[in-house]
């Protein structure tokens, strides 16, 4: 059944409708979308694996053999691989906001052919995406674990809790697609943009440092990141065995869905234009 919220008003519950009603649609997408990014390649989908592994590996090298990195503002964590273990945990979760950002621009530039199709929901475009990228972040925190396993280290139940802290997360990110996707019909010179406010962002976050190492007066200005706050809490129950911080928690599920539902809210509000600039 094919599905046209810009004929209706928007709610909030639409944000789930669409993909509720379009879920067949999305999953074959979302697997064409993974496999054809290792198509032809020798080692195909287990270069999905094998990619997150060797990064691991790397920066377990570099930083806790080469360098040798203690964190004085950690002691929780009494491990020599502790730095490496909480940059990867920071990179995964920044990467899985890095692979939908980036590609939201240009999301209905390259999917032209289902622009004048008056029967396709592009509303979908961005769960796609945001499906692939939920696919390699699953293989790189199975990575983490594992890793954390052979390394000596325990993993408290509170890991478990993991998708309560990314699901408001996702939610974010769904609205930044729908707003980006949008405008990058319209303004072509987003994607340069976004590409240089990642790259900020990738420095800007609690990745190659924690929080704690930040003077305080410093600290709260890093909260202000949309990152910090999902990195820290993914860390904490993941690598520290720390229950989340449930008040930020609900306060963040609630900014996701308002910034989801005015995300979508403006892409089909603009979306009638679309054919006219394509």
């Amino acid at each position: 059944m094919t599905f046209a919220l810009h004929s209706k008003k928007i709610t909030l519950f639409d944000i789930f409708l669409c993909l509720i009603q379009q879920r067949q649609l999305v999953l074959q997408m979302t697997r064409r979308e993974v496999i054809s990014r290792y198509r032809g390649s020798l080692l195909g989908l287990l270069w999905s694996f094998v990619t997150p592994l060797l990064m691991l590996a790397i920066y377990t090298f570099v930083f806790s053999v080469v360098f040798k990195v203690r964190l004085e503002h950690i002691d929780s964590l009494d491990n020599k691989y502790e730095f490496a273990l909480l940059l990867f945990a920071g990179l995964i979760v920044f990467n899985l906001f890095s692979e939908c950002i980036s590609r939201a621009p240009s999301l209905v530039l390259n999917n032209t052919n289902y622009v004048k199709r008056v029967v396709f929901p592009l509303e979908i475009l961005p769960w796609v995406t945001l499906g692939a990228a939920i696919f390699h972040a699953c293989i790189s925190y199975f990575v983490l674990f594992v890793f954390l396993i052979a390394a000596g280290l325990s993993m408290s139940w509170t890991v478990l809790l993991l998708p309560i802290i990314l699901i408001p997360f996702l939610f974010l990110i769904m609205g930044l697609s729908w707003l980006l996707a949008s405008i990058g019909v319209f303004m072509r010179d987003i994607s340069q943009f976004i590409g240089l406010v990642l790259t900020m962002l990738l420095f800007m976050s609690p990745i190659f440092y924690p929080a704690s190492a930040l003077p305080e007066s410093v600290r709260d200005y890093l909260y202000l990141n949309p990152l910090t706050f999902i990195i820290e809490q993914s860390r904490a129950v993941i690598l520290f065995g720390n229950l989340p911080d449930w008040k930020g928690i609900i306060i963040y599920f609630i900014i996701g869905i308002l910034t989801a539902w005015a995300g979508l809210l403006w892409f089909q509000k603009t979306r009638k234009g679309f054919a006219d600039v394509l």
